[in-house]
């Protein structure tokens, strides 16, 4: 392989061996063996050196994950490099499964499109949960917030063995979890119709565990879920503290893990979080990637409304009616279509142009139940308590990083789940100029991608603000 390489990549060919090697005693073999033994040497180029991979998805994960500490390793090896691009490699194989599997040799994946599979896809069709024919890739709005779980699950898609497995998606109601496992499920069975691709929800599973036991069935119903060659389940929470359940699904998973068989599971919560799950099962959920769906922010629900407007006969509805829309209904994108439909709907019987104001009367008690749900006092009331500070100190003009962070999530909570203007927030904060206000909204947009502890503080606060019962 070193023959093909460009002169300056042949000379640095040994240097980049030192540096795999630093990796791989860092980061573990089995991290290294799922993202970076791809990894080729392309180029060394004046202070840059350039590393190829085969995917896409790949390229972007190590870039966001690894580049920094790939070029730290670089610039000790030779101090004139800078840094280090992480480019997509033509002449690399797909998922680098010769460098993967050379160390040790998993069991062969089970033979497709024979007769055994023909003869079982009655059985998982049974077995499984209806597909939603309109939750397809083409469907599925894509925004900054659920990029990389689109990503994963379009991989999922199209590859038959990924460095990762089980993928887990997980997130709030409405975000798109369940959409991209039934687009996973379409888009293999148009791809490879001799596949075995079985989904059912995590309820739908513990009902037909419990049945099993009950007619004294369960050897056939473990051969039926361990025939599947893709295996997608949806809302594990739902078998939280359910033991039995726990147990069955965990030899299930291991099986079909064992046998290379692709698992994509949902979550309303991370692999960590699930309180009530075995220890055991967190930790194989965790095991492969482990993408979060954070709440559509401002720009991707905007979109989505955009998107959903045609097929309903409104496209032509005004800016403002969208941005008024795309401010208020901000806890899901169910809820956000909900509405839409609402509008269409009011508009095809009754007649008439859409204005803000149809709008905001055919919403009223959307809008009405939110706004007494959720006030400012109540938002910074949680947030104070989360971090363990005075309300007070919210509005004060204390400057400490302990207290800026939660004045800063406070803000960007009120502007997320109330109708109030920039300026109103402000005053609620110690009269605060509306820039202000901006600048909070815009550091922690910008810090929720980045920070995973910031980005499970707002999404638990929001939560807890949203849901009344609380």
């Amino acid at each position: 392989m070193t023959d093909s390489l460009p002169p300056q990549a042949q000379d640095g060919h040994d240097a980049w061996e030192r540096i795999r090697a630093r990796l791989r005693a860092e980061l573990g073999e089995a991290t290294f063996a799922s993202w970076l033994a791809p990894l080729d040497l392309v180029e060394i180029d004046g202070d840059q050196v350039t590393l190829g991979v085969g995917t896409r998805f790949l390229r972007d994960w190590i870039a966001s994950h690894y580049a920094h500490r790939i070029a730290a390793l670089w610039a000790a090896e030779r101090p004139q490099i800078q840094s280090a691009r992480i480019a997509i490699h033509a002449g690399q194989p797909l998922a680098g499964e010769d460098e993967l599997h050379t160390a040790s040799q998993p069991p062969p994946a089970r033979p497709r499109g024979s007769a055994g599979a023909r003869a079982h896809d009655g059985v998982l069709a049974d077995l499984g949960s209806p597909l939603n024919g309109r939750f397809t890739f083409r469907e599925f709005v894509v925004g900054e917030t659920n990029e990389l779980a689109h990503a994963a699950a379009q991989q999922v898609a199209g590859i038959d063995h990924l460095p990762f497995n089980p993928l887990y998606l997980y997130g709030g109601v409405g975000l798109g979890k369940t959409h991209l496992l039934h687009a996973i499920a379409w888009c293999i069975r148009g791809r490879e119709p001799g596949r075995r691709v079985l989904y059912l929800s995590a309820e739908r599973f513990m009902y037909q565990f419990i049945q099993a036991i009950r007619q004294k069935d369960t050897v056939a119903f473990k051969e039926r879920l361990r025939s599947a060659d893709v295996l997608l389940i949806d809302d594990i929470q739902f078998i939280c503290d359910k033991e039995s359940t726990q147990e069955e699904f965990l030899h299930t998973l291991n099986a079909l893990l064992d046998h290379r068989c692709q698992v994509v599971v949902s979550g309303d919560r991370s692999p960590s979080r699930l309180d009530g799950m075995e220890e055991r099962l967190k930790s194989r959920l965790a095991g492969g990637l482990a993408v979060d769906i954070m709440p559509a922010n401002y720009v991707l629900r905007l979109g989505i409304l955009r998107e959903k407007a045609g097929p309903l006969g409104i496209a032509d509805a005004p800016r403002e009616v969208m941005e008024f829309l795309a401010r208020q209904i901000t806890s899901n994108v169910r809820e956000l279509e909900m509405a839409l439909h609402r509008i269409a709907a009011h508009a095809a019987l009754l007649g008439g142009a859409i204005t803000l104001e149809t709008t905001q009367s055919v919403l009223r008690d959307v809008l009405i139940a939110k706004e007494r749900r959720i006030t400012i006092e109540e938002i910074q009331r949680r947030v104070a308590a989360h971090y363990n500070i005075n309300p007070a100190e919210l509005s004060s003009s204390r400057r400490a990083q302990v207290v800026v962070r939660p004045r800063h999530v406070a803000m960007y909570l009120a502007k997320q789940l109330t109708s109030r203007s920039l300026p109103e927030i402000g005053r609620k904060f110690g009269k605060r100029d509306h820039t202000t206000v901006m600048y909070a909204i815009r550091r922690i947009e910008e810090l929720r991608p980045k920070d995973p502890a910031l980005d499970e503080d707002v999404e638990q606060l929001r939560r807890s603000l949203e849901d009344p019962n609380d």
